[in-house]
């Protein structure tokens, strides 16, 4: 069993590296790099990836083209703000040790937020179909919060070693992943599946984002990170609805 590990990239010199060496046991590593004008590219190569260049045409589709071009028909896709575990390793291993039982593996991500291992609020276990059989499913398309999707009757089973996910930086960059992503894209694949919404409704959405995060997922446990994951929660669901509410005005005149 060969296993090739594909990560995209755009503007990661800070990651990449880190990226490419917690996936070095994996028989290829290739880097997909969306146009990046620091080091990415450089430092990539530099560690024995394969780098290959494609205008950015979204996650989902830039993660297919990374799997398309891999050597190996079974597939290990890493972001590269993430990392393997040690754990995590040593289970991949003993799996290509033996003859292969599933079609795809889920596996948990453990994120850090403010230094410290976040396992509450709804962010862990956090499961990610991120090792599988290419020829058995494909990236499903979605502007954000993009998954690969097996056919149907595929088996699946799930790891228990932890991928480390070190997405935010800082609470001013938390902010901006906010604005400059995840609410523009939540709110574009919102409109694309035909819901929508009122301020009211953006209201309550940031007041049950805030409680379900801090009281219902327990983020509470995980101190002042908890708190702040639950007000960033809140936020974002706010700013999701509020961007909704522009594309119907933009998109859908009230009539006079």
């Amino acid at each position: 069993m060969k296993i090739s590990a594909v990560i995209i990239t755009f503007n990661e010199e800070k990651n990449i590296e880190d990226a490419i060496r917690s996936v070095s046991w994996a028989d290829e590593v290739i880097v997909v790099d969306s146009e990046s004008t620091d080091r990415t590219r450089e430092l990539a190569e530099s560690l024995g990836a394969s780098v290959r260049i494609n205008p950015w045409p979204g996650f989902s589709v830039q993660k297919q083209f990374a799997v398309d071009h891999a050597a190996n028909d079974w597939i290990f896709s890493l972001d590269a703000d993430e990392r393997v575990s040690d754990a995590l390793q040593a289970e991949i291993g003993a799996i290509r040790d033996k003859d292969v039982t599933n079609d795809a593996y889920r596996i948990p991500r453990l994120s850090y937020y403010m230094g410290r291992a976040i396992k509450h609020g709804g962010w862990y276990p956090d499961l990610q179909l991120r090792l599988f059989d290419r020829r058995k499913g494909k990236w499903n398309g979605a502007v954000i919060h993009e998954s690969f999707e097996m056919e149907p009757g595929a088996s699946v089973g799930k790891l228990s070693g932890d991928i480390l996910h070190y997405s935010v930086e800082s609470a001013e960059h938390h902010n901006l992943m906010i604005a400059e992503r995840y609410a523009p894209l939540g709110a574009q694949r919102m409109y694309e599946l035909g819901r929508r919404t009122s301020p009211l409704k953006a209201v309550f959405a940031a007041w049950f984002a805030f409680i379900r995060a801090y009281l219902l997922k327990a983020g509470f446990l995980d101190g002042f990170a908890g708190f702040c994951i639950a007000y960033f929660s809140a936020h974002h669901a706010f700013m999701k609805h509020l961007m909704l509410i522009d594309l119907q005005r933009e998109h859908e005149p009230v009539s006079r």
